[in-house]
């Protein structure tokens, strides 16, 4: 695949301890998951995959661009969430335009929720052993 004579628009999504770096070349709309057909690589799991392409559904660019995406840690997910906005971020570098519509539909805010760390005397993050009166 050669990029070096089209444009290419970068974007990076977080999300848990998900990080995706996405790019978008101008295309025919395939998703790439880390060299692997985007349907694929999220089991064809339909809520996996309505969340990759929302950013592109929101602008009705979904047959406009292809998705490059290299994602590493966490789950499906949060892997799901951080290519999303990941592309939205890489949309709005495309045109100013793009960002009042994306930032409507929420896909440029991060969610801030991860897991609580352990404290000490307690088996989870909040779970405490079992109290024994006696």
């Amino acid at each position: 695949m050669s990029t070096s004579n089209s444009v290419v628009y970068w974007g990076t999504g977080r999300r848990k301890t998900s990080v995706a770096r996405v790019r978008l070349i101008p295309g025919n709309g395939t998703i790439t998951i880390n060299g692997r057909p985007g349907d694929n690589y999220l089991n064809y799991n339909p809520a996996y995959i309505a969340a990759v392409k929302a950013p592109l559904q929101t602008l009705g660019l979904t047959t406009e661009y292809d998705v490059l995406v290299n994602v590493r840690g966490g789950g499906l997910t949060g892997q799901a969430d951080a290519i999303k906005q990941g592309a939205a971020r890489a949309l709005c570098e495309l045109s100013s335009d793009n960002r009042k519509p994306l930032k409507t539909e929420g896909h440029l805010s991060r969610d801030p929720r991860a897991k609580e760390r352990r404290k000490y005397g307690l088996k989870k993050a909040r779970k405490a052993p079992q109290f024994s009166k006696r």
